[in-house]
């Protein structure tokens, strides 16, 4: 069957000029200190790390590392704020202020953009595009949502938490920065936030912002180090509320942490999410999905549809298109506006990922790789497929965090829900067919908190985002998203 299918040649003979984004008006500091109550100030230990360029690993930057003192600050900071000023003011005033801070993100979305890239590692053309037009996206929706609160909650009083300890991770720093600061301040708290080790620089730009959005002091804190850091917001007795994005282990960890505490939570953590496509599906469509929902940000994202269900009788078809499709997929530089797949985040991420795909090929799934040269410095990995999967298979069951999908066939609608939900995770899964009911139907059997329907990876401010078991807890993003930062009485 296979055979007679003819090969999609999506390139041709055509190459692509390179493209690179320029870095010339670009200014990077040397060295990034703590944003603590309105001020840029040294960490009183003096301790700082290095920022890596993941695509040549050279060092961009110093960072700030935080220890409990400063920890201590900034909590302390973002008490006297919430006690002061930003509790006093009115809910048009605080509007304004997010609303601000939305108009600069748009000002200065070049030079984030830029940064992004270089920091992270992930294409220009998405750090343009997605990144920081959702980050700037979220701050104008919540900033409409500050002085409307008593109309999302009717009959009853919302009254903010307090001081809120905010986590985030690597993969999606200025706009995870985005989602979980524009509802803190919507509601009237008061944020202290810690960047990724990785991945701290925009998250400092965005501290630049809002100094010069001229929000109160205290309002907004930004601290910078490992987990050590994080782990000294999660335990101070002072913070309200705990917001997470990151992995299960460490989500699990933060929860023993706070257990038996008056701590609040919301937890995004890790998935495994299930693409279907049934024989019905515009597949050409599917290809590009499937495309998008693994190899976007180089599979570097907790909802990544990494493990593909194909229904038998397109099987071949499916199969044959998607590895076409692959070979079109530009991997290198990620400044260059026509790269697919940028860098790995980092040495110990790639690691991870080639552990992942050895143990595939050990535990008898058949590889194909997308043939390409690689740069010879930087972390690299080219998009992966596995095929003769089975559901015990390490690569079908657990989080990779990289540009591998491992797929899988299937012949009735109740086989493909009890595969896809055969997980411990929850957050996220993807439906591909022609027919409106079996989506519906399917979205209502899936145990994920967010289902896509012939598309995936589509992100909006107004829309919820959040999974449950082990995808964590809470929502994030819509009306919903007010909800963990408020006290409804």
């Amino acid at each position: 069957m296979s055979s007679k299918i003819k090969s999609l040649k999506y390139n041709g003979k055509w190459d692509f000029s390179p493209s690179i984004e320029s870095t010339e008006n670009l200014s990077i500091q040397k060295e990034y200190q703590l944003f603590i109550n309105g001020q840029f100030q040294q960490p009183l230990a003096k301790k700082y790390f290095p920022s890596i360029n993941p695509s040549n690993e050279q060092q961009l930057s110093r960072i700030a590392k935080a220890e409990s003192e400063d920890v201590d600050m900034a909590v302390k900071s973002a008490r006297a704020a919430f006690n002061g000023q930003w509790g006093d003011i009115s809910e048009k005033e605080r509007a304004k202020y997010i609303y601000r801070i939305a108009r600069l993100i748009q000002e200065k979305s070049k030079e984030l953009a830029i940064v992004e890239t270089l920091d992270g590692g992930k294409p220009i053309r998405e750090s343009r595009d997605i990144d920081i037009p959702l980050a700037a996206a979220h701050f104008f929706y919540y900033a409409g949502w500050a002085d409307k609160l008593e109309y999302a909650f009717p009959n009853r009083f919302p009254k903010p938490l307090g001081v809120v300890g905010q986590i985030i991770p690597w993969n999606f720093p200025l706009m995870m920065a985005a989602w979980k600061i524009a509802p803190a301040l919507a509601t009237g708290n008061t944020v202290v936030l810690k960047p990724a080790e990785s991945t701290s620089i925009t998250a400092l730009l965005l501290a630049e912002i809002i100094k010069e959005a001229k929000l109160p002091p205290g309002v907004v804190n930004i601290i910078t180090g490992d987990g050590s850091t994080g782990n000294l917001i999660v335990n101070h007795p002072d913070v309200n509320k705990i917001a997470f994005t990151g992995s299960t282990q460490v989500g699990k960890s933060i929860m023993e942490n706070i257990s038996g505490t008056n701590k609040r939570s919301t937890m995004e953590l890790g998935g495994k999410a299930a693409n279907i496509i049934f024989d019905d599906a515009p597949l050409d469509q599917a290809v590009e999905g499937v495309i998008n929902g693994i190899y976007f940000n180089q599979g570097h994202v907790c909802c990544a549809g990494s493990r593909l269900f194909v229904q038998e009788s397109v099987y071949d078809v499916m199969l044959r298109k998607l590895k076409d499709r692959m070979q079109s997929l530009l991997v290198g530089n990620p400044l260059d506006k026509n790269t697919d797949i940028g860098a790995v985040n980092s040495k110990q991420q790639l690691a991870t990922i080639q552990k992942y795909i050895d143990v595939g090929v050990k535990e008898g799934a058949d590889i194909f790789q997308l043939n390409c040269e690689l740069p010879k410095s930087g972390y690299w990995c080219p998009p992966t497929l596995f095929t003769n999967v089975s559901q015990s298979h390490s690569i079908a069951k657990e989080e990779i965090f990289g540009p591998v999908l491992a797929v899988q066939t299937f012949r009735t609608t109740q086989e493909v829900i009890n595969k896809a939900n055969n997980t411990p995770y929850g957050l996220s899964a993807g439906v591909w067919t022609d027919k409106g009911s079996k989506a519906f139907n399917l979205a209502s059997k899936l145990k994920a908190g967010v289902i896509w329907a012939n598309t995936y990876n589509k992100f909006d401010p107004t829309s919820p985002f959040g999974g449950y078991k082990e995808s964590g807890h809470g929502r994030e993003g819509g009306l919903h998203g007010l909800n963990p930062y408020l006290n409804l009485e």
